[in-house]
């Protein structure tokens, strides 16, 4: 089945620490995904999605900006971050471990995410909503993003491990399953 990601209630984020005391936080504000979640069995569900990079948000304009350069992520040469599953595996009742591509900078590296299926329900306003929590952690020199600065004390300004932090609500795509199920009945 077809899902729309909602973005009213979708959170797209990360962390990183910063000068080895202290942890930055992040989101992206725009991004689009494929979502064909399968509720009776989770492991046959796909998942595909895009980030726009330009749309980080760190709460701080001047690093934000750093952040886009070529220091960083370049968007104007690598304007998307990409993921794409290639297989689910079942680790409990609803947990599961994602393994996909994942595209930053142009270099894809396999990656595995800890998925918690949250179910699904209906919202006010009848539609059928299901929920995802992503959790995860790359190493950001893996995808070419290797700025940094040396301290004093030894230590690097920005962290390599980079933790990933999704919170994901999809809506049914009614008229999805409408067509789906109309034109069974007319091919029946």
């Amino acid at each position: 089945m077809n899902w729309l990601i909602d973005s009213v209630h979708t959170h797209v984020g990360f962390s990183v620490k910063h000068m080895m005391v202290t942890t930055v936080r992040g989101q992206f504000k725009s991004y689009r995904g494929d979502v064909r979640l399968d509720p009776k069995d989770f492991t046959r569900s796909t998942f595909a999605g895009e980030i726009d990079v330009a749309s980080i948000e760190t709460g701080n304009a001047d690093r934000d900006a750093h952040l886009r350069t070529n220091d960083f992520f370049d968007v104007q040469n690598h304007p998307k971050i990409t993921f794409k599953s290639t297989s689910i595996e079942a680790k409990g009742d609803s947990e599961y471990v994602v393994h996909g591509d994942l595209q930053i900078r142009g270099v894809t590296q396999p990656v595995a995410l800890e998925v918690e299926y949250l179910g699904t329900s209906k919202n006010p306003y009848g539609k059928t909503v299901a929920g995802v929590s992503v959790r995860g952690t790359i190493n950001r020199k893996d995808f070419g993003v290797s700025f940094n600065a040396l301290l004093e004390t030894g230590g690097v300004a920005v962290g390599e491990k980079v933790k990933l932090e999704l919170d994901v609500e999809a809506v049914l795509d009614e008229e999805a399953v409408t067509a789906t199920n109309g034109a069974a009945t007319a091919t029946a």
